[in-house]
């Protein structure tokens, strides 16, 4: 059995900085999948609304 080192805890800052630096990553992610999905409709045109569902 592996012994693993126990995880310290993050001081007030250093979990500050993870958090803003995990929302700046969410922030991001979230642009670009917007710009994808524009891209993608504006590409497909407008057209691909007047279809048969």
């Amino acid at each position: 059995m592996e012994n693993f080192p126990t995880p310290r805890r993050l001081t007030p800052e250093e979990a500050k900085r993870q958090r803003q630096r995990s929302i700046a990553i969410a922030a991001v992610l979230f642009t670009l999948v917007t710009i994808f999905y524009v891209l993608t409709i504006a590409k497909l045109g407008p057209q691909v609304l007047n279809r048969a569902l």
